[in-house]
């Protein structure tokens, strides 16, 4: 009989803890929920407590915690709520648990996510932007303590799947030594493939969140519309793999059936293929080394008939471009394109700033902070910082942007 594996979830009212919930829900006493967390949404966050029952439930947002903790409280449950960003970091460390799902979206995710790994937990990575930002001091203390890192990222999961059982990230030219020349990380092109220029400069926040393939948040559907959410997975396959950006090629592929791709030096490229459903990421994470039923529906190759491959349009898209410039010039440059994005992407979902003037915001704040060498966290967080608050100062001046 399988021995109970005890789960945090971080992000639970997001797409990602969504999906990870209904894998739980499929293998019952496999696993068992310890913590939920969420931002502000008390109300999905009281559902999710009623039928998960977890020791903790979080949320960040003061009032929500509150409405929450007197809901709770009337429904009889013997569940703790806390508030706070600490308390993140608490839920994401607790003894109990051995294995965290980080699926809280942008800068808020890192130091929960760092807080698991410093407890040596199995960390289920959907939040990018904790080794976009500060790769290098995540995969130090990953390694200084024995945590375990899971990529939940499509791409980087099919990546994981495709490399030798053996590879480790940790060695020097790993990847070579492993006998990969190469990695493949696919990309939908999202909502806008085939849009020209002309067409970019009208689109709105509706038709920017609404992906042809994947049901996604706010955020990261935009973050697709503008391929900059592809430029962010090139850092994060860089920081996972041990892979230099002339080691990541992109390559668009509308379908998004073949989730991504390693070439090896001996001519053979391995893929690995599924439906577009982020619940197949989450079992194999979750379970691994086995496999365990995701409930997704099983791909048919007939019926998909035609897999297309296309270069990307780094004029169309040149957040992906600016992406592998940060990636290129290292230290902070990562962290900086990541802060200038959230608030670029931030300001034209509330209709600050136009579509095209996400990318031009983002070169913009790249060109005017010193990029600096990355020791610790203070220095990525200082940045961070930094970005955000130039960000907004050309925000404010969005005429010259649109």
């Amino acid at each position: 009989m399988k021995s109970i594996s005890y789960l945090t979830i971080l992000g639970s009212t997001g797409s990602i803890g969504t999906s990870t919930l209904d894998v739980v829900a499929r293998h019952p006493g496999r696993y068992r929920i310890m913590a939920l967390t969420a931002q502000s949404q008390d109300n999905t966050l009281f559902e999710q407590c009623i039928r998960f029952t977890p020791r903790y439930a979080v949320l960040v947002d003061e009032g929500a915690a509150m409405r929450l903790e007197q809901r709770i409280a009337g429904a009889g449950l013997d569940i703790e709520v806390l508030c706070g960003a600490a308390a993140l970091e608490r839920v994401a460390s607790l003894p109990e648990v051995d294995t965290v799902m980080a699926a809280i979206v942008g800068a808020a995710g890192l130091r929960p996510a760092l807080a698991a790994a410093r407890s040596g937990k199995k960390i289920l990575l959907a939040n990018k932007e904790a080794l976009v930002m500060a790769g290098r001091v995540f995969m130090d203390v990953v390694q200084e303590h024995g945590a375990t890192l899971l990529p939940i990222d499509s791409e980087h999961n099919a990546i994981f799947q495709a490399l030798p059982h053996n590879y480790s990230p940790h060695h020097t030219d790993s990847l070579a030594a492993s006998g990969v020349s190469k990695i493949l990380l696919t990309a939908s092109g999202g909502p806008f493939l085939n849009a020209t220029l002309s067409a970019l400069q009208h689109v709105t926040p509706e038709q920017a969140c609404a992906h042809p393939n994947w049901a996604m948040g706010r955020k990261i559907s935009v973050d697709s519309a503008t391929m900059i959410n592809k430029g962010l997975e090139v850092i994060e396959a860089h920081w996972l793999f041990n892979a230099s950006a002339d080691a990541i090629q992109v390559v668009v592929h509308p379908q998004s059936i073949i989730h991504s791709l390693v070439q090896y030096v001996d001519g053979s490229v391995l893929a690995q293929l599924g439906n577009p459903d982020m619940r197949i990421p989450i079992a194999y994470a979750l379970a691994y080394p086995e496999r365990i039923d995701a409930g997704a529906e099983p791909l048919d190759l007939l019926k998909v008939a035609t897999l297309d491959f296309v270069e990307p349009d780094f004029i169309r898209f040149p957040g992906l471009a600016l992406a592998y410039q940060a990636l290129r010039a290292g230290g902070t440059a990562p962290a900086v394109l990541n802060a200038a994005n959230e608030i670029a992407v931030d300001g034209f979902l509330n209709k600050q700033i136009p579509f095209l003037a996400i990318p031009r915001l983002i070169e913009d704040v790249l060109a005017n902070i010193t990029i600096t060498a990355v020791n610790t966290l203070e220095d990525v967080l200082t940045a961070d910082a930094a970005a955000r608050v130039v960000a907004n100062d050309l925000m404010k001046s969005t005429i010259s942007l649109s």
